[in-house]
């Protein structure tokens, strides 16, 4: 589920490959079906979209669950009780992808508790792929979603109110694992950092179909009207049902400047195992900035189609929460530096 202690420390194709298994990289696998997610807070996230997948169901219903159950935790995190931008409101942004590519996100919606659902519509009911801001949040009220209270939690209020009396935005690294002040965990930090938190969820169902689906409520304290990763297919999400899928946690406006995800699944699609794709997408942020890549921290999910799964981080912290027949556990990520 969190994004909490994730920032602060913590090509896309040369001709075709041809990579063989000794050299992609290490592989975990899974029988299908199988959902994965960003950070140890994914646990109870994977728990929700397990009802599903275990009743035989869709992966594209079970990850709009899985999303939607971190966004109802109103007193934290992703959803709207998550941090607000500068000027003290919440904006939330979410993505959905299917198996067949059709897509839907919402950026800077605001007053609205599942922006996960309001994305599906949009795939479902629309011919565009994003809404924002205003016009997100028409299109959801128009379609039967309720206007939620815009006051902000206790816990956001108070973090708020301490941010302005300096007005600093001081990212922390790994901010979302559980025992660094994750979501559930109290929303002061010592140093006064801020906070970002995402939830990533890719699931393969029985019939071997992938989806993938990201909720945010981004940066905390961010300029009004920013939008990161989370929202943008091939940054923070990417879905090719003969390939495989990708999501990220980190710091968006890297992950956007590789298409992230997009270079993930295009990575497996050479050959590359997915925590040896999740890596070379890492380096590639690396080298563009080898000093500033110290100062951030970005990790990426992927699985692919054979349900074999892996990540990789730029730095120490990154986790992720799997949830299959075989296993439900936290994995502890690699990473470059």
């Amino acid at each position: 589920m969190n994004r909490r202690k994730f920032l602060k420390l913590g090509a896309i194709s040369a001709p075709l490959l041809t990579v063989k298994n000794s050299v992609a990289g290490s592989l975990q696998t899974a029988t299908k079906p199988i959902v994965i997610s960003t950070w140890d807070s994914g646990m109870p996230v994977n728990e929700a979209a397990w009802k599903i997948l275990a009743a035989k169901g869709r992966a594209l219903d079970a990850v709009e669950a899985g999303a939607m159950h971190i966004e109802d935790q109103v007193d934290c995190c992703v959803g709207l009780g998550g941090y607000p931008d500068r000027d003290g409101i919440v904006t939330l942004d979410s993505c959905i992808m299917d198996e067949h590519a059709n897509c839907g996100a919402v950026a800077g919606i605001e007053r609205i508790k599942h922006p996960v659902s309001v994305a599906r519509k949009v795939m479902e009911k629309t011919p565009h792929v994003i809404l924002v801001g205003a016009g997100a949040q028409q299109f959801a009220v128009e379609n039967g979603f309720t206007l939620e209270s815009a006051g902000l939690s206790e816990p956001a209020k108070n973090a708020y109110t301490e941010w302005l009396k300096n007005s600093e935005y001081k990212p922390v690294i790994n901010i979302e694992r559980k025992k660094q002040n994750g979501p559930f965990a109290p929303n002061f930090f010592e140093d006064g950092s801020a906070n970002h938190d995402t939830m990533g969820l890719v699931a393969m169902d029985i019939h071997g179909n992938l989806s993938g689906a990201v909720t945010t409520s981004g940066m905390a304290f961010k300029l009004h009207g920013r939008v990161g990763d989370s929202p943008i297919i091939g940054a923070g999400l990417f879905v090719d049902n003969e390939i495989g899928a990708a999501t990220s946690s980190g710091t968006g406006e890297e992950v956007i400047r590789i298409c992230g995800t997009h270079l993930v699944v295009e990575f497996m699609r050479q050959g590359y195992s997915p925590e040896m794709a999740c890596k070379k997408a890492v380096q590639r942020i690396v080298k563009r900035d080898k000093e500033k890549a110290k100062t951030l921290q970005v990790g990426f999910l992927a699985m692919n189609k054979k349900g074999q799964y892996g990540a990789y981080a730029i730095q120490k912290g990154f986790v992720f929460s799997v949830k299959s027949n075989q296993e439900n556990k936290i994995h502890q990520s690699k990473y470059l530096i």
